[in-house]
């Protein structure tokens, strides 16, 4: 039977046919999201930059732990090995440079280091001592207030590499990348650079090998002053304050470049011995000077100084150079970029707790409620009241879908409960109007009407329902024979305004369906019998729904301001005070989307439909009474348990690839294999529950590594667009028809 009305003329042969409302709608909406899918990768990318500028500051990321002894020189000069720890390259030959008698150059290596550097600092002020800092960049680019004040005070640094790694296993490209990413680190810690260096794990020039002399050699050329050592404290052994102070002290009144170490371990002893050793050395009539002022007294000799100390003028810093232009700049924000860093990792890692802790309990709180749930309703035959035996009538709205029209309505002609079937066609152009009358099954009537979306169509089938329960349904979705009459039963209890159903996936032979199948007997069916005794469930499915047709009036009828116009009915519903609940043995079977880009494109709705309803019916948590519970109880859950933690849930996996790659492998990934478990018991209830088969969990893996990631992507997406300012109207996805009546009864398998 078909209701009064004049189907559309068909487009004018030859002529092209001009797009409809919806595709108007659907090409301005694409158009608009385009920029915020962007802007969602880009904060995306920027979270991992971060995160991988923090590793690779902390681990070393690419470092190489080797450190290379016993290799032959064979090719190093002589007079490089024999001679003095400061090695230059003037006019391009090897030079080297000795510390003169009664000379110490104090130089320290591994900083800057926030809790012994300073300490170090402080130590020589006090006794007016310079030291020659070596710094490791990525030490300088977190630390970078310890250098300013480092240079400030008149001290010399140098450059140690970025992530103190030997070099004489390094790429000519990696050495060249160490040296200039410490320069930067320079460059915008204190505006400087410098043309002093020590190489990571060297000692005296009689060490250098065959391996390390190319290294220096091309450093040389580039300007650079290679510095070693005469005396080393060991204070690194810590081998005790006198033991320190006895080593650093040089032989025979000799002059000295000695070495400490200011970070890299704990160093109190290094802290305690540095008072004594100065003091010791003053004694005997030495003086403290730079590598810089050991190479100016090379160069122009002057009559030995009598004082023991630093003076104006005596050649101080003269290693350094002003950072300008481009390095001034670039160093400046790699300083920036490590200060996001350290400030995003901790705040990140706090997170990541509170999204750990929130999704344990929800895991918690589903099982311990599901298993009350299922009690409730089914072994303490839990009851509504009388049978509800009345015919209802089921609304199909339906828009272009001959694909699956057919076995829809076929599905409820078989129905063993009484039922009235309305199709609304919302201006299909494939003939779906047609297909549904041509099939001549008793009691369906097809309404027509202009293409006007989703809700619209939902509150036309209202209107033209002849009894006072509706069943809403998609016009892809299949019921079994009980599933009507399953679901209307709860309408015994008078105070009950709307029933959800359970709703399957029929095509979970595909990749996409296998996952989406685990998905909605995991997380829906199990957040619904939760919801549904907590009394707040938060959405009616639009695949199978039932409403007393008094409730839904009462409240305006389907709204089309948000996207989810299923959770915005039912949250008006608890609001006006119904009562919502779940049936989980009405089942339907509904139709997975059959490409990633069909599932982003449902995804996106949902999600982004679910926050518009949220903050629709945002004065909810202000509501009194019983009509008050759902703001009470259900929107601070919905709001944790659906946005909140799933927007940051994605900390677990992106620490988990972190911690993988710069701290402990084995430790991730037990840790990455408790919480899959964990969801896996979880996922084996809520099987258990719809008696499904385990087959489908040896999915479960590859849908964490995979699908789990684009539906955090997709909850971004639409995290973004609700922070922007964003609106789309209901979209339709491409259906292949494949979802059958079940075979059985339960639909298992």
């Amino acid at each position: 039977m078909t209701t009064p009305s004049t189907p559309p003329a068909p487009p004018a042969r030859g002529r092209r046919r001009a797009p409809s409302r919806m595709e108007r709608a659907a090409g301005r909406a694409a158009a608009l999201q385009r920029p915020r899918v962007l802007l969602a990768l880009l904060l995306l990318l920027a979270l991992t930059c971060v995160m991988l500028l923090d590793g690779y500051l902390r681990a070393e990321v690419g470092g190489d732990q080797r450190v290379r002894t016993g290799a032959s020189a064979s090719d190093v000069p002589d007079d490089v090995l024999d001679g003095g720890p400061i090695l230059s390259f003037p006019g391009g030959q090897a030079a080297t440079v000795s510390v003169p008698d009664k000379t110490i150059v104090l130089t320290f290596d591994d900083g800057p280091d926030p809790t012994w550097t300073p300490k170090v600092l402080e130590i020589l002020e006090k006794y007016d001592v310079p030291g020659t800092f070596f710094l490791v960049g990525s030490m300088v680019s977190r630390h970078p207030g310890i250098v300013r004040d480092m240079v400030e005070q008149g001290n010399e640094v140098g450059v140690h590499t970025f992530t103190h790694v030997d070099l004489s296993y390094q790429s000519q490209a990696r050495v060249t990348r160490e040296i200039e990413q410490t320069q930067l680190a320079l460059a915008g810690a204190a505006g400087i650079t410098t043309t002093l260096f020590r190489a990571p794990y060297s000692s005296e020039t009689d060490a250098i090998d065959n391996y390390s002399w190319p290294v220096y050699e091309s450093l040389g050329q580039d300007g650079y002053t290679s510095v070693f050592i005469d005396t080393d404290s060991d204070d690194w052994k810590r081998p005790g304050v006198s033991k320190i102070v006895e080593w650093a002290t040089p032989e025979d009144d000799e002059g000295a470049s000695v070495l400490f170490h200011d970070a890299g371990g704990e160093r109190s002893q290094t802290i305690e011995a540095l008072p004594k050793y100065i003091e010791k050395m003053k004694a005997k009539g030495y003086t403290f000077t730079t590598v810089s002022g050991v190479m100016a007294e090379q160069q122009q000799p002057q009559p030995q100084q009598s004082q023991q100390s630093r003076q104006p003028g005596d050649g101080l810093q003269a290693a350094h150079h002003k950072a300008t232009g481009a390095t001034l700049y670039e160093g400046k924000a790699l300083i920036a970029a490590v200060a996001v860093a350290e400030w995003t990792v901790p705040a990140l890692s706090v997170g990541l707790v509170i999204v750990g802790v929130a999704v344990m309990g929800r895991f918690a709180m589903m099982l311990v409620l599901a298993r009350r749930h299922h009690r409730q309703r089914n072994r303490r035959r839990f009851g509504w009241g009388p049978p509800v035996t009345g015919p209802v009538s089921v609304i199909v709205p339906a828009y272009n879908e001959k694909e699956c029209i057919e076995a829809t309505l076929r599905s409820l002609a078989r129905s063993t409960h009484p039922v009235e079937i309305i199709v609304v066609d919302d201006g299909s152009t494939d003939g779906t109007a047609e297909i549904a009358e041509s099939l001549g099954l008793p009691g369906v009537r097809v309404v027509r009407q202009a293409n006007a979306g989703k809700p619209a169509a939902l509150n036309n089938g209202v209107r033209q329902a002849r009894y006072d329960i509706v069943v809403m349904m998609d016009g892809d979705t299949v019921f079994e024979p009980d599933t009507v009459g399953r679901l209307v039963q709860p309408f015994a209890d008078p105070s009950v305004g709307a029933v959800a159903g359970n709703a399957k996936v029929g095509n979970r032979r595909t990749l996409i369906g296998a996952w989406q199948h685990i998905e909605y007997v995991m997380g829906f069916n199990l957040d619904r019998r939760m919801y549904d005794l907590l009394r707040c469930m938060p959405t009616i499915p639009g695949a199978i729904g039932a409403f007393r047709r008094e409730a839904v009036l009462q409240v305006g009828g389907m709204s089309d301001d948000t996207l989810a116009e299923d959770t915005d009915i039912t949250i008006a519903l608890h609001r006006a005070g119904w009562r919502v609940v779940y049936e989980e043995h009405a089942r339907a079977w509904t139709e997975a989307p059959g490409s990633l880009g069909q599932l982003w494109s449902q995804r996106y709705r949902w999600s982004y439909g679910t926050m518009q309803a949220l903050w629709k019916h945002r004065r909810s948590l202000t509501d009194k009474g019983p009509s008050g519970r759902f703001g009470r109880v259900g929107m601070p859950l919905v709001v944790l348990f659906q946005v909140v933690t799933p927007v940051f849930a994605p900390l677990i996996d992106v620490f988990t690839v972190y911690s993988m790659v710069f701290v402990d492998f084995r430790a991730a990934l037990l840790a990455w294999l408790a919480v899959l478990a964990v969801q896996l018991v979880c996922a084996a209830y809520a099987f258990r529950l719809d008696r499904e088969k385990y087959r489908y969990l040896l999915m479960m893996p590859l849908q964490q590594l995979a699908y789990r990631q684009m539906m955090y992507l997709v909850l971004i997406h639409s995290c973004v667009t609700a922070l922007t300012g964003g609106r789309l109207r209901w979209q339709k996805l491409k259906r292949t028809g494949e979802v059958g009546t079940p075979a059985g009864p339960s639909g298992t398998g």
